[in-house]
């Protein structure tokens, strides 16, 4: 999957690379020629005493060493630069993918996970490209290239190497194959700590007014406590890699030095051979340990390849339609028919046949007992999800063949639990209709019966609103989503449950204003309050997932006795007539 991953998103930076390997070789022979030119002086110029020998390779030294300075500057540039624009693209990627998931794919994955994958997984794998970029590109070129220069300085002597490469090989080896399921459990653990998080961030007014301050600390420790001792598992077995690197570079330079000294004294080796030698001897161990900074990395990039893999691998059920409608016939008419929707396992259909019809002009109202199904028959026809049997038509078209950014237009939804984003009340009243005017803000405040309240703020349509949200009441965030719909002005109107944190007169005020300025368009309702949808054109009411009722308040009082267990929960009889 690793492999995988990066061959897709590091092919449009193939020249940026392909400079890179230029420059790293170019690098590398330069730190391979250094021991020999090195060995060269000790022999011809410092034993001899020729001075001007000495400063004239000394000074060929300096000029090598000048250009593996720049080429290495050069390639820790363009590695860089390469890396970071890695992890842009996969995390651009995934968010893009995420953005065409449905209700079902974000609930598969959960909102954690999701952002682990985003945040932390990618900058894994980024990091490994670096790593590989720096480090690893050069370490096979100085390994091969430095055996090959031993080779050539002394035959019988690089037999230690022969020891020595595969010694390393298989320890470092060995260490990786045990660390890759720890890492594995460590991006998953790392999951519930951030879920865990979330949680109690989110639910911290639930926490404080029940005093379960203790529990949820001792729930966040357990969670922890997992990740830590994961952590420390895998921590302990990379601490091995660099002690056994250096207990293999130590005895190595010892037998190196024993039997050099043994081959200088039979006068087959000069000392100048023996230090070049040495270098090489170095320079291919440390290739080796840069290898193993590599291998450290490795098994965790590796499992966060496939987690990400995993997301982009993953088809959203929402199928964009191969052929998008991108124009509509009429106006805002809304129609179901045989509506059926099923949860992926679930042993009973959330909806079953369901026909309903809205029309412009007119609103129609959605009523039924808690889990009757009617949030998710609005969030039908937006395609928050698709259906799983019958058709959901707009104008007489299928919302599952009409073009996304033409359903945006066409529908609007205030969602049961309306979300803010951080910005100003007017970004989130342009949210759908960017170019929207100042004097038309004001005019959906208005209706939103929020103008009071937000003229009241310092500075009115730019005073700020944090992440969610959380800086105004909940009636007020009611508000200002309903203020936001109407600034969009669709042609069908969609309210699920868009009242219930409204006082009576606000309710009343509310729907008051706003049967004036949606006299045109289509309003679909849905409510728990009967008071809120008594006097709509059309009610249909909804009893586990099937229609048992449609028509107007009184004709389903005396008819429908479902509706009217319902209205009889909230009102008297004499209320209710």
């Amino acid at each position: 999957m690793l492999i995988r991953l990066l061959r897709t998103h590091l092919g449009p930076y193939r020249k940026p690379i392909a400079l890179l390997v230029l420059l790293t070789l170019l690098q590398t022979s330069a730190t391979l020629y250094l021991p020999t030119l090195n060995a060269d002086i000790i022999d011809n110029g410092v034993v001899s005493g020729d001075t001007g020998y000495i400063l004239t390779f000394g000074a060929l030294m300096l000029g090598i060493s000048l250009v593996q300075l720049m080429c290495n500057i050069g390639a820790v540039y363009f590695g860089a630069r390469t890396a970071a624009s890695l992890g842009r693209d996969v995390r651009a990627a995934v968010f893009a993918r995420v953005q065409s998931f449905s209700a079902r794919e974000l609930g598969q994955f959960g909102a954690p996970s999701l952002i682990t994958r985003t945040t932390n997984d990618v900058q894994q794998v980024q990091m490994l490209a670096l790593m590989a970029f720096t480090l690893m590109v050069s370490a096979p070129i100085m390994c091969v290239g430095g055996i090959i220069m031993a080779l050539s300085l002394d035959l019988q002597l690089s037999l230690v190497l022969v020891a020595v490469v595969p010694v390393l090989g298989l320890a470092v080896g060995a260490i990786v194959w045990r660390t890759r399921p720890l890492f594995r459990s460590m991006q998953t653990r790392l999951d519930t700590v951030n879920r865990v998080l979330r949680e109690q961030i989110s639910g911290n007014r639930v926490i404080r007014a029940f005093t379960r301050d203790a529990y949820e600390q001792k729930r966040f420790g357990r969670s922890n406590t997992e990740l830590t001792e994961v952590s420390l598992s895998a921590g302990r077995l990379m601490a091995l890699m660099f002690p056994t690197v250096l207990v293999v570079i130590n005895v190595s330079s010892v037998a190196v030095i024993w039997f050099g000294a043994i081959r200088i004294d039979s006068g087959g080796m000069e000392i100048g051979a023996l230090t070049a030698f040495l270098a090489y001897l170095m320079q291919i161990v440390m290739s080796v340990m840069m290898a193993t900074f590599m291998f450290m990395m490795v098994p965790r990039a590796e499992v966060c390849a496939e987690r990400i893999q995993e997301v982009l691998g993953t088809e959203s059920s929402l199928a964009p339609p191969a052929e998008p409608v991108r124009e509509l016939a009429g106006r805002g008419s809304l129609e179901l028919r045989g509506t059926d929707f099923r949860y992926p396992g679930a042993e009973a259909p959330v909806l079953h046949g369901v026909d309903l019809v809205a029309r412009p002009g007119e609103t129609t109202a959605v009523i039924g007992s808690t889990g009757s199904g009617k949030s998710t028959l609005l969030g039908l026809v937006p395609r928050l999800f698709d259906v799983t049997g019958g058709e959901v038509l707009v104008n007489g078209a299928d919302v599952r063949r009409i073009d996304g950014a033409l359903l945006a237009r066409t529908v609007g939804l205030v969602p049961q639990k309306p979300y803010l984003f951080s910005g100003t009340v007017a970004t989130n009243l342009r949210y759908g209709r960017p170019d929207a005017t100042d004097e038309e803000l004001w005019r959906a405040l208005e209706v939103a019966q929020a103008k009071e309240f937000v003229s009241a703020l310092e500075g009115g349509l730019n005073a700020p609103i944090t992440q969610g949200g959380t800086n105004v009441s909940g009636g007020q965030r009611q508000r200002l989503a309903i203020a936001r719909t109407l600034v969009q002005r669709p042609e069908i109107y969609l309210f699920d449950d868009s009242f219930s944190a409204l006082d009576y007169a606000t309710d009343a005020a509310l729907r008051s204003a706003l049967s004036r300025e949606t006299e045109d368009a289509t309003v679909v309702i849905v409510a728990q309050r009967v008071s809120t949808i008594r006097d709509a054109d059309r009610i249909v009411v909804l009893d586990e997932g099937r229609v048992v009722g449609v028509g107007r308040h009184h004709e389903l009082m005396a008819d429908n006795e479902t509706y009217r267990e319902i209205v009889l929960s909230q009102l008297t009889e004499a209320e209710a007539a």
